[in-house]
């Protein structure tokens, strides 16, 4: 019952102390609720203008001026780089970072996805890549269409120090590891 009666006890005292108060008038802001923040635009052209950049960054025409090349396997290597990082790729010495697969891809959707690939790798600083590009088995005349285009955009791609074949449990000849620039 104590309870009780000190509660009224309180209230009587609160209620004496407020007597004399009186009401706010309502604020601007109690009226009108601040605007919700304006999302941010998404530049659309800036967005479409580095795709086609990256679409005309490799092109199939080019043509290498020299390449190492024996018989039907890939090898290259940029100049001014030693000799040595082209036996280590073939050997397997760095570990396969990240890989993508072009089966199934015309080529102008497999030269925006190697494109796309490569400048992601580079923003994540990832050295050595696997392409799989396919043996050519399911194309007409059964041969391997993509592997030439690929070999001429890496050569074009400066973030390309070297490919070669992979070994036969990476792919052998249907894929290719390539070294990036750090």
């Amino acid at each position: 019952m104590a309870d009780y009666e000190d509660n009224d006890d309180e209230s009587r005292l609160f209620l004496d102390a407020v007597k004399d108060a009186r009401p706010l008038k309502p604020s601007r802001l109690d009226q009108h609720p601040l605007p919700t923040p304006k999302p941010k635009p998404v530049p659309r052209q800036l967005l479409r203008d580095e795709r086609q950049a990256l679409a005309d960054s490799l092109s199939d025409g080019y043509i290498p001026a020299h390449e190492l090349e024996s018989g039907e396997e890939l090898l290259y290597l940029r100049d001014g780089h030693s000799p040595d990082i082209l036996s280590k790729l073939r050997r397997g010495h760095w570990v396969v970072q990240a890989a993508i697969d072009l089966h199934g891809l015309v080529s102008d959707e497999a030269r925006m996805y190697v494109a796309e690939f490569l400048a992601h790798c580079k923003k994540r600083g990832i050295r050595c890549v696997r392409i799989i590009h396919g043996k050519g088995l399911s194309s007409r005349n059964r041969e391997p269409v993509l592997k030439h285009k690929l070999r001429n955009w890496l050569m074009q791609k400066d973030e390309v120090i070297a490919y070669a074949q992979a070994r036969p449990q990476e792919g052998g000849s249907g894929a290719v590891i390539v070294l990036l620039k750090a």
